[in-house]
Parts: C-alpha cells; sequence; structure tokens
C-alpha cells in the first residue's frame, strides 16, 4: 500500500470515529403548573457537552448549550448559564463559585434561550455520569415566569 494510501484510510478511520462519537437523545417532561408536555432533543460530539432543545406544548422552542460538571468543570466556562437571568441567586439549583462543581459534579446544567428571548434554566442529575447524557437522567428546568418542567432522559 502506497503512503498516500495510507494517509487516506488514515484520515477517513480518523473521520469514521469522530462521527462515531456523535451521540443524540430525546427525553419528555411536563409543566408542573398545567401538566403540559415537553419535549427535548439533545446532540452531542464529546461526554461533557452539547446543544439542548425543549419544545413546549404551546410550540415555543428553547435550544442551547448544556453542559455535563466533572471535576475539571472551570467555572468560569460556566458563564453562559446566567445570561438572561437578572439573579443568579434565585434559583436554588445552582450558583456560581468554587463550591459549585463540586456540588453538581455528576449533573448536566443548561441556559437555553426561546424564540422570544427569554431563558430556560435546566438542572439534571444523570444517572451513569460516565457516559454523560447518553447514559440517562433527569431533573428539573424553569422558565422566567418560574414555572417549572419535570425532565427525564431514558439512556440512549
Amino acid at each position: 500500500m502506497s503512503m498516500k494510501m495510507l494517509r487516506n484510510v488514515g484520515g477517513a478511520l480518523a473521520l469514521a470515529s469522530l462521527a462515531a462519537c456523535a451521540t443524540t437523545g430525546a427525553g419528555t417532561g411536563t409543566t408542573r403548573e398545567d401538566n403540559l408536555p415537553v419535549k427535548f432533543n439533545w446532540s452531542s460530539d464529546n461526554a461533557v457537552s452539547g446543544d439542548l432543545t425543549a419544545t413546549l406544548a404551546n410550540g415555543e422552542a428553547f435550544d442551547g448549550k448544556f453542559f455535563q460538571v466533572t471535576s475539571e468543570t472551570r467555572v468560569d466556562r460556566l458563564e453562559p448559564l446566567w445570561t438572561g437571568w437578572r439573579f443568579r441567586h434565585d434559583w436554588p439549583y445552582w450558583d456560581s463559585g468554587p463550591d459549585f462543581v463540586k456540588h453538581y459534579s455528576g449533573r448536566v446544567v443548561a441556559n437555553l434561550q426561546g424564540t422570544q428571548g427569554e431563558h430556560m434554566r435546566c438542572s439534571f442529575r444523570l444517572v451513569h455520569p460516565s457516559s454523560g447524557m447518553a447514559g440517562g437522567g433527569a431533573g428539573r428546568c424553569q422558565v422566567p415566569g418560574g414555572e417549572t418542567v419535570d425532565a427525564t432522559f431514558p439512556a440512549a
């Protein structure tokens, strides 16, 4: 086999391995106040971050990045979690600072932006943290009006 052919095969294998790492999944939820359904979809190219979309029963969609908190997570990398919220401390599920990483290891957090500019914040406890979202989990999200959504993600 020629060197050029080996490089082409190597490149194809590298691309295939990157594609093989991509995972996707879906979850379901219900609003606590009205018991309305919420659909979740996620995709990730690695074990610690990805994209998450939540679609409410009225059709409004929220999307953005999710982050799995691990012992290596740097709090400054999570700054997008507080965008769009007047107070960081008005939701008991997270706070900024060094204790955040210790407390939230094994969880996924997200701040999703809606089509009307509002935000939905989420916190999920993972069933198998070493598998990321693919290992399944459950948690809660909140929209600015205070309504919460209970969410479940089966293992992919």
